[in-house]
C-alpha cells in the first residue's frame, strides 16, 4: 500500500444518464466528486433518496463506469483494466453487501458463502473451511444447509456478510445493508458488520439513509445536489 494507505481514491468524478424523453437533456448524477478510502477505516455516504448514493458506489467499485475522472483502487486506476480483470479484482480483494442479499436461490447458506472463494481460487476444502468458520463466526452454525427461502431476512444478511468476507477482501462496500430488517435484526446486522470490520481490518464503504447507522463509521459523507461534501 502506499506511504498514504489509500485503498480507494476517487478524483473529480462526474456521471450522468441519457434523458428518458427522446430530446431531453442528460441527467447530471454526480459532479466532480472527489473521495478517499483509507485502509482499516469506514465511510459513510448519506443523501436522500435518488441523489445517487448507490451510483456513487457502483462507480467506486467498477460495476458502472463514469463520464469522466479517475477511480483508483489499490494504485490501479481501474478504467484501465479489462472485464475480465476487473471482475477478478472484484472477486478477490472487494466484498458486497446489498439491501436484498441477493443470495444463490438453489444453494445453501454454506455454498453461497464457498463458492466465491472457489472463483477466486481456492481449493473446494479451503473454501468450505472458509465458509464454515464465517458462518459459525456470524451466528449461523445452525443454518448451515439452510436455502435462501428458509433463512429469515436478518438470517440471510448475516449470510451476506460471511460471503462478503470469504476472500478477505481490501473493501466491502454496502448499500443499505440494514434497509428491509426489522428494527430488532437492523440493530444485530450493523453490530456484527462493524466489530468484523475491526477485528479484521477490512475498509467499508457504507451507503445509508440511517443517521445512527452512518455516525458510526470514521468519516460521514453527505451527497447533495451532485456534490459529496463532508458531515460537520
Amino acid at each position: 500500500m502506499t506511504k498514504s494507505a489509500e485503498v480507494l481514491s476517487l478524483k473529480q468524478v462526474s456521471k450522468s444518464f441519457p434523458a428518458t424523453l427522446r430530446g431531453g437533456q442528460p441527467i447530471q448524477i454526480l459532479q466532480q466528486v472527489s473521495l478517499s478510502l483509507i485502509a482499516s477505516t469506514s465511510i459513510a455516504i448519506t443523501g436522500r433518496s435518488g441523489s445517487g448514493k448507490s451510483t456513487l458506489l457502483q462507480i467506486s467499485a467498477g460495476l458502472l463506469g463514469c463520464d469522466s475522472g479517475q477511480v483508483i483502487f489499490e494504485n490501479q486506476q481501474i478504467s484501465t483494466l479489462d472485464d475480465v480483470k476487473l471482475s477478478m479484482l472484484r472477486c478477490k480483494r472487494m466484498g458486497f453487501i446489498f439491501q436484498s442479499s441477493l443470495l444463490l436461490d438453489d444453494f445453501n447458506a454454506l455454498e453461497n458463502v464457498q463458492i466465491p472463494a472457489m472463483i477466486a481460487g481456492s481449493s473446494e476444502k479451503q473454501a468450505r473451511k472458509r465458509a464454515l468458520e464465517l458462518l459459525q463466526t456470524v451466528g449461523l452454525a445452525d443454518r448451515l444447509y439452510h436455502t435462501s427461502d428458509q433463512l429469515s431476512g436478518g438470517e440471510r444478511q448475516r449470510v451476506a456478510i460471511a460471503r462478503a468476507l470469504v476472500n478477505e477482501p481490501a473493501v466491502i462496500f454496502a448499500d443499505e445493508p440494514t434497509g428491509s430488517l426489522d428494527e430488532r435484526n437492523a440493530q444485530l446486522v450493523e453490530d456484527l458488520l462493524f466489530n468484523l470490520v475491526s477485528e479484521r481490518k477490512v475498509s467499508l464503504m457504507l451507503i445509508t439513509h440511517n443517521n445512527a447507522f452512518a455516525s458510526r463509521c470514521d468519516i460521514v459523507y453527505h451527497l447533495h445536489d451532485k456534490k459529496l461534501e463532508v458531515d460537520a
